[in-house]
């Protein structure tokens, strides 16, 4: 009877902790309306991101036409029923070169900056980890740093030529040692800490070591650089397309399409102003989504009402002096207690 008992008591338990197994995903969709809420420009960024990663994905499909289908006779065609956007100098459909052009800068910018995130991060990570390789990792790191962006692409894309890989290098090229830079210091700090100092104590590896241990626990601002990166790749490789050293025509991309309606603005500004307007768009939503995440994940800068919440608490929470002759349940004697509003602990002195 004492056994069945027992085993009473068990299963009710193991089923309570096989339940919540779509927790996570209605944890993750909480998450994220606390975040639209409390960041709402954030979360209007975040929107904006998405439709263009979605127009990306899509574009043979959202397309109405041919991008590069030219049509002299409909050339420099204001907007209409038939051509949404226009047309430019060419009568290529404007509407489907700008949805091709999202597709084309979206890869530019992903494939060089998660190529610079995973070289610069493994960087970072070795010169924090074996202080003889800090120097000559970071002074390298120093030295891309010096100079400009647009400097250090413009030198890869005169060694390797034009093309869509080349602008790929040269962007990730650039971006690498930011990755290092800020990789390292969070390895610094990680290093030092307790979890880290007995994953070497129990003889790991030092590969498994920062796969395991540091790696995650750096993840997060790693994230935030990312979405930040993003957008400054997709300008750099606009600017380089503008100076007609990055995409070559007639590839549909929005810095070579700027640099097209340059001498047919007067003309029909809208060929100036549509792809104009979607680089702006963009780079507007991926900016303030990532100062939204990076505001969220760091308590320092965190000034939303989230941040006034949690303050609220570690207040509440702070130990309460009682004077008086009131009794505290921690003690019989009438002197004083420091109590907590929040866990109702006390504790007599």
């Amino acid at each position: 009877m004492k056994a069945e008992t027992g085993l009473n008591k068990v299963l009710p338990a193991v089923s309570r902790v096989e339940e919540p197994t779509s927790r996570p995903i209605e944890s993750l969709l909480n998450e994220a309306l606390e975040f639209a809420r409390d960041y709402k420009l954030a979360a209007a960024g975040a929107i904006i991101a998405f439709l263009f990663v979605l127009t990306a994905i899509f574009a043979p499909q959202l397309a109405p036409m041919d991008p590069d289908a030219v049509n002299v006779r409909d050339a420099l065609a204001p907007p209409s029923p038939l051509h949404l956007l226009g047309t430019d100098n060419q009568g290529r459909d404007l509407l489907s070169r700008v949805i091709w052009g999202a597709r084309m800068s979206l890869y530019i910018s992903l494939a060089a900056i998660i190529s610079s995130a995973i070289i610069g991060a493994l960087l970072g990570m070795l010169a924090a980890y074996y202080e003889r390789l800090d120097m000559w990792i970071m002074r390298l790191m120093d030295i891309l740093l010096a100079f400009p962006a647009i400097i250090v692409a413009l030198t890869i894309i005169a060694i390797l030529g034009n093309g869509v890989n080349n602008v790929v290098i040269a962007i990730a090229v650039y971006h690498i040692p930011q990755y290092a830079r800020l990789a390292q210091g969070l390895t610094l700090s990680v290093k030092q800490s307790t979890f880290v100092e007995a994953a070497v104590a129990t003889g790991n590896r030092d590969s498994a070591i920062m796969a395991r241990y540091i790696l995650p626990n750096i993840m997060a601002p790693l994230i935030v650089q990312t979405t930040l990166l993003i957008p400054a790749a997709i300008m750099t490789a606009a600017g380089l397309s503008f100076l007609g050293l990055g995409v070559p025509p007639p590839t549909a991309e929005w810095g070579s399409m700027l640099q097209n309606s340059l001498q047919w603005a007067s003309l029909a500004p809208h060929v100036m102003v549509v792809p104009g307007l979607a680089l702006m768009l963009v780079v507007f939503g991926f900016n303030v989504m990532g100062d939204g995440l990076r505001d969220a994940m760091d308590p320092r800068l965190n000034t939303s009402r989230r941040g006034i919440r949690t303050n609220a608490l570690m207040r509440a929470a702070r130990p309460r002096r009682i004077r008086g002759n009131a009794r505290c349940r921690c003690s019989s004697r009438p002197v004083g207690c420091y109590s907590s509003t929040v866990t109702g602990e006390e504790r007599g002195y």
